[in-house]
């Protein structure tokens, strides 16, 4: 997750788990069924950074799920055991990755309320917004800005945000809608970010792995927001949340509550806190899964999500009349 900009660290960062990571060769394992259970769950218990915030004990899930293991065993069987223990961690950055499917844990956000309408945002919107960088914008009709951020999964051109701070500048306030965002590149999230600050920020803390063992982590290391050079916005701001919130866009919010003048509204975060990183087993599926831990400027782990400020829900009767609960309610408190 990358907060310095073009830091070394990182890339010394990726390198050093990468290298890590390839070390499960040193134990080779056969390409059935019971080689492949081995093999993955070897791989999350050297390499995975949540077992103890998950409070999963790792050894008793190897006991329970290798009695399903025998020779028998179907390739898409094979792939449904796998996933269903490693759905035991809870943990929407870990997937199993085949040529027929994508193991996935999806319940992070599902078991919660949507709090946000694809029917509402378009009226928001309208026909007339702008668009630039994958970011939809315009000004609403009390002058507030809005900015609809839906992914941080393309890079964001800072000549596109120096024509999108300019062109709200007017505004009295500026709401940015990252509702089911479920992240991307963090450099993206950081150069959004960084329209929202003038000084060097301390915004949080990460550690790597350092060893097999399941507390085996470095120490904490700084992660900082530093200003754009291009325009920066200089009034209130609102960023508008529910549970669909993960992962580079989590960590956007994260940067945002030490923004100035910025307040979090809706629901809390969906989580997403730990950097992924991927490994092989020996049929060639691959599993991605969190590795670096990240924490917010107070060191408290933000992988269970962030809480807003503001915990505000879409409301039924609301968007019956066609109003969206939450962001009325920002463009209230940005208006005061």
């Amino acid at each position: 997750m990358i907060l310095r900009r073009r830091s070394g660290w990182l890339g010394l960062l990726i390198l050093t788990v990468g290298l890590t990571v390839s070390c499960v060769d040193e134990e080779t394992f056969a390409d059935d069924p019971a080689g492949n259970f081995e093999a993955l769950w070897k791989i999350m218990d050297e390499h995975y950074c949540f077992f103890g915030e998950k409070g999963v004990d790792w050894g008793e899930v190897h006991a329970r799920y290798a009695r399903q293991v025998h020779d028998q065993l179907t390739e898409r069987q094979t792939f449904e055991i796998l996933t269903n223990m490693l759905s035991e961690l809870r943990d929407g950055h870990v997937n199993l990755y085949s040529t027929f499917d994508v193991g996935r844990y999806w319940a992070w956000h599902e078991d919660f309320p949507a709090n946000v309408s694809d029917t509402l945002l378009r009226r928001y919107l309208g026909t007339d917004y702008r668009m630039a960088t994958g970011l939809k914008y315009r000004i609403l009709d009390d002058n507030i800005g809005y900015i609809r951020c839906p992914s941080f999964a393309s890079s964001m051109g800072e000549g596109n945000l120096d024509e999108i701070m300019q062109y709200l500048l007017s505004c009295n306030g500026l709401i940015i809608d990252i509702r089911d965002n479920g992240g991307g590149m963090l450099t993206s999230a950081e150069q959004l970010a960084a329209r929202f600050t003038n000084e060097d920020l301390l915004v949080g803390y990460m550690q790597h792995k350092t060893g097999k063992g399941h507390n085996d982590f470095s120490s904490m290391e700084e992660q900082h927001l530093r200003p754009s050079k291009g325009i920066r916005w200089q009034k209130r701001v609102a960023v508008l949340t529910n549970r669909s919130v993960f992962s580079a866009a989590n960590e956007f919010v994260k940067y945002m509550k030490c923004c100035p003048k910025t307040t979090i509204v809706g629901d809390q975060t969906g989580g997403g806190a730990g950097l992924p990183f991927s490994s092989e087993l020996p049929n060639g599926w691959s599993v991605r899964f969190s590795a670096c831990p990240m924490y917010d400027r107070d060191r408290r782990s933000t992988e269970g999500g962030i809480l807003s400020d503001h915990q505000v829900a879409l409301r039924e009767a609301d968007s019956m009349r066609g109003v969206d609960t939450i962001i009325e309610y920002a463009r209230e408190l940005l208006s005061k």
